[in-house]
């Protein structure tokens, strides 16, 4: 089993507000049905800025958990969210997939590229043009020491980098894997898959 993981808590500074809430909550939706559609048997969408208005727009198909230490970065986000998952994960969930709310070219047709190696054990990621990128597939053998490591906007960027055994699984023929900073991003975005 596979535990999608939405990182959806950010205030989203340089877009004017938090994505997780950009056309009444559509990006959230449609990274929640990436997972879900891409082989995750269960979501959880970590929240944090003006989360009172993100958590009615999450599916009824996830579940939500506050990073009440949200405005530390995306490192707060993660640490909350893996550790609600060794919390409450059953043990036949072997990793979880982590997503950010601000890839809308990212579908289910990358998610279901990285699940396919899904494992205790396994590190991976999704890559584009050589890129580095989201989602990261992260082992469940893992997750402890991510929570203890994760910082900052670095997220488990450095972890990551220490990594020998890093799978990058290039999704170049499947979607950019911009993230969406700004309004005229947003615009320049391209619909749908390449």
């Amino acid at each position: 089993m596979i535990a999608g993981l939405l990182l959806a808590a950010g205030a989203g500074r340089r877009y004017g507000m938090p994505k997780a809430l950009v056309d009444g909550g559509a990006w959230l939706r449609r990274a929640v049905a990436a997972l879900t559609d891409g082989g995750c048997d269960s979501v959880l969408v970590v929240v944090g800025a003006q989360a009172d208005r993100v958590v009615p727009l999450v599916p009824e198909t996830a579940r939500t958990v506050l990073a009440a230490d949200w405005a530390q970065g995306m490192g707060a986000s993660l640490r909350a969210g893996l550790a609600e998952l060794l919390h409450s994960a059953p043990p036949q969930v072997q990793a979880a997939l982590v997503h950010l709310v601000d890839l809308p070219d990212v579908d289910a047709s990358v998610v279901r590229r990285l699940v396919a190696l899904a494992g205790p054990a396994v590190v991976a990621r999704a890559g584009f043009e050589s890129q580095p990128g989201h989602p990261v597939l992260l082992g469940r053998q893992h997750w402890a020491d991510i929570v203890a490591s994760a910082q900052g906007d670095r997220g488990a960027r450095d972890w990551l980098a220490q990594r020998h055994d890093l799978i990058v699984v290039d999704c170049s023929d499947l979607a950019s894997g911009i993230d969406v900073d700004t309004p005229d991003a947003a615009q320049q975005q391209p619909r749908g898959n390449r």
